[in-house]
């Protein structure tokens, strides 16, 4: 657990935080990051949104070298061709050059980005038309939201698009070449999580429709009795 560091100063509290980290924590860790050095072999691409009270490594309580991390406004994945840029390069390069197995997308509670899609006519977002243009992305899900739940409103309609646009994003991840491959191949799984921040709860979104489930719901399942 990291401590409070007495100060006022935001940046000196990272300064504070790096010498910390080179003074304690890394020669802890010295032969890992030995190993490290020398290349990286994730298992899992994460796809997650910039919020800063989202941090995969704590949420999955994961090492360094576990995990080949892309964070953006909204947990994003444009369609293949839509927006061939970072989010696309990283996919490619996680699917081909690193041979991930697994790529989790993870919404998250109270997100920002979806707000911000509800209220397209906010004048901060007007302000802002690089993220209104990203936002176009997710545009399908709140579409959906609104044809299936047009009563919704406030927090629950923002929870409901957070959902689906989870659902979205995975529909939209697999039409990118390197991961239509590896998927039809068996190699490679795709997931959708949904992080609840006040509660710390992640549950597990199914692409197709239905409520957020337990992550261990499947690891809890009986094993079948083999004859």
């Amino acid at each position: 657990m990291t401590e409070a560091i007495d100060s006022d100063d935001p940046f000196e509290q990272l300064l504070e935080g790096v010498s910390r980290f080179r003074d304690s924590v890394f020669p802890e860790r010295r032969g890992q990051f030995a190993k490290l050095a020398s290349g990286q072999h994730p298992h899992t691409l994460f796809i997650t949104c910039a919020d800063s009270r989202v941090v995969p490594e704590m949420i999955t309580q994961t090492d360094p070298g576990d995990m080949f991390v892309c964070r953006n406004i909204g947990n994003i994945v444009p369609a293949y061709g839509e927006m061939l840029g970072g989010v696309s390069a990283i996919i490619e390069y996680a699917c081909v050059a690193l041979g991930v197995s697994h790529i989790v997308i993870c919404g998250h509670s109270d997100c920002g980005a979806m707000k911000g899609l509800l209220q397209a006519d906010d004048p901060t977002l007007r302000r802002m038309p690089t993220v209104s243009s990203w936002l176009r992305n997710a545009e399908a899900a709140r579409s959906v939201v609104e044809a299936l739940q047009p009563d919704l409103a406030g927090p629950g309609k923002v929870q409901a698009l957070v959902e689906q646009n989870i659902r979205l994003q995975l529909q939209h991840l697999r039409t990118h070449p390197s991961v239509a491959a590896r998927v039809a191949d068996g190699s490679l799984k795709l997931h959708g999580w949904l992080y609840d921040i006040e509660n710390g709860a992640v549950t597990t979104m199914d692409e197709a429709g239905g409520p957020p489930q337990p992550l261990g719901a499947a690891r809890d399942k009986p094993v079948p009795e083999t004859t």
